[in-house]
């Protein structure tokens, strides 16, 4: 059988992001998977502008990667105690696109923030955005890595054991989850 197909979504546009990070340390305790990253840089969702020129073509290509994944990881920021606007904002493009990529597709999520909750509000309300979507999120071990532009090495490694074992069980649960 090929590898799984994991599509990485992070919620936060930059590049150096901790969120970034925290998603390429999944997809590597995952184990043997394609890795695709998702790109967010979409226009602002405008029912107007939909009605005028139709889904933006990064909007379907987004939808069409959801669709084609065998699992979906997405990490959140915290901003001001949600995720942040661009994962919203994908979120709700995506919602209109034909079909649901979502439906049944097994997700983990998981925050990096810099706060001391790690982003356990954004990460509560990301889980329930995607309820209407209807795909199988993982119920845990939550990954709220906390304070996390301390919590990787040089080599973009998580530091802290905890953290480390806790993300694994999440993947070891995820994989589970594409077995079934």
């Amino acid at each position: 059988m090929a590898d799984p197909v994991l599509l990485t979504i992070s919620g936060s546009l930059r590049q150096d992001a901790t969120n970034r990070k925290l998603l390429a340390e999944a997809a590597r305790l995952f184990g043997p998977a394609t890795v695709v990253e998702a790109e967010l840089r979409l226009p602002l969702y405008d029912g107007d502008d939909e009605a005028a020129d139709g889904i933006p073509a990064a909007v379907q290509t987004l939808s069409d990667q959801i669709a084609a994944a065998d699992a979906v990881l997405i990490s959140t920021p915290e901003y001001n105690k949600g995720p942040s606007g661009v994962l919203k904002n994908a979120l709700d493009w995506v919602s209109r696109t034909k079909g649901n990529p979502w439906a049944g597709k097994p997700v983990a999520v998981m925050s990096a923030a810099a706060g001391r909750a790690g982003g356990e509000q954004a990460q509560a309300l990301l889980r329930s955005f995607l309820v209407p979507f209807q795909p199988r999120v993982i119920a845990g071990p939550a990954v709220h890595l906390a304070n996390s532009r301390n919590e990787f090495d040089d080599a973009g490694r998580l530091i802290s054991e905890r953290y480390q074992e806790t993300l694994a069980l999440l993947m070891q649960n995820l994989r589970a989850e594409l077995a079934d």
